[in-house]
């Protein structure tokens, strides 16, 4: 138990120092650096990841309709949001809204949250009944609908139609995005390394075995399916307050992509890897790689070869081309960075080297 306890304590250090970092990026980096849009990014999608790798990786349960889950969450953190006198302006185009109170950031994000986790309770009960590939199509097809709903002309008064939701409450802060991101992960993790994630892990492995030692299938599946989305939908909330725009059009089929990729990068089965995966990912993708999208020419004055317009994408699909086939598991595998791990095994060179030098001195 002890042992645990140390355990957890190194990781909320790891945690809090990571926290410490990006308040010293707040304070001290250019407002315009790519280290806020790009950390910002990373914050959102790591936790979507880590909550998609929840349900895909610990429990076994292939879901694909975590784009429709991360819309609701960022529907109702915006419309809860907007100012008061802000609404008419925003809804203009339907009256106004239905909703004329202006929650805090942290209420509307648990709510955000809340309302994700509701539809995937009500979801869950007839589509995970399936298994496998068809449990994917059922869910990709959930995300589907909730997009197309949103955008109906009848829901304007609540969701503005198709048109997008802005003017709600965004903070720019790099911690605010860590903060969030830092506590909802580390919430996983205890439910990961509890009771009730093993019996995740024990469905993952073996079903009928798990079934046979007792464990509820259908309430643990239940309940594996509602916890991911209830964090898919913060993830959605951040997502919202990145764009500072909310819109139907950027919660597609290809965002759920983009999380599932990072998830196989990092390892299926990995917390840390699916850090590391969506911190590599969004980097190389808006970052590290953009300059290979701009025109180059030589001092002639000929233009170098394929740098240009999507020639980004084409290195970056190449690079990840190379990461799948050297590591077939993800980066990480099923494996985890412990803090305590890395202190003990340092203690151990130490101790090793110290006993070697009392030999040789005898």
């Amino acid at each position: 138990m002890w042992e645990k306890n140390k355990r957890t304590i190194c990781n909320l250090i790891l945690v809090g120092i990571i926290i410490l970092l990006m308040i010293l990026i707040d304070l001290f980096a250019p407002s315009t650096s790519m280290w806020f849009s790009v950390l910002r990014k990373v914050c959102t999608f790591a936790l979507a990841a880590v909550s998609m790798n929840l349900l895909n990786g610990f429990t076994g349960l292939f879901s694909l309709g975590q784009a429709g889950f991360m819309l609701l969450g960022a529907y109702t953190y915006a419309i809860l949001t907007i100012p008061v006198n802000m609404r008419s302006n925003v809804f203009r185009n339907y009256g106004d809204s239905v909703i004329h109170f202006q929650m805090p950031l942290v209420a509307a994000l648990i709510l955000a949250g809340i309302v994700a986790a509701f539809f995937a309770f009500l979801i869950g009960l007839p589509v995970l009944r399936l298994k496998s590939d068809y449990l994917a199509i059922a869910t990709l097809g959930f995300a589907e609908i909730v997009r197309g709903l949103v955008q109906l002309q009848s829901f304007g008064p609540v969701t503005n139609g198709p048109d997008p939701i802005n003017m709600f409450t965004a903070p720019k802060s790099i911690t605010v995005y860590a903060a969030i991101s830092g506590i909802s992960i580390f919430i996983i993790v205890l439910m990961i390394n509890s009771t009730y994630g093993r019996a995740f892990k024990a469905i993952r492995d073996d079903e009928i075995a798990a079934e046979a030692m007792g464990i509820n299938l259908a309430h643990h599946k239940q309940l594996s399916f509602v916890i991911s989305s209830f964090f898919c939908g913060i993830a959605g909330a951040m997502m919202a307050m990145c764009n500072t725009s909310v819109s139907s059009v950027s919660f597609t089929t290809s965002m759920t992509y983009q999380i599932l990729l990072v998830v196989v990068i990092g390892g299926i089965g990995s917390i840390s890897g699916s850090i590391i995966a969506a911190f590599i990912f969004y980097a190389s993708s808006e970052w590290w790689l953009k300059f290979l999208d701009l025109e180059t020419y030589t001092k002639a004055g000929s233009k170098v070869p394929l740098l240009g317009p999507g020639f980004r994408m084409v290195v970056f699909s190449i690079l990840i081309m190379i990461i799948v086939l050297f590591f077939r598991q993800g980066i990480m595998g099923t494996r985890e960075i412990s803090v305590y791990d890395g202190i003990m095994k340092i203690k151990s060179v130490f101790v090793k080297d110290r006993a070697k030098g009392g030999e040789s001195h005898e």
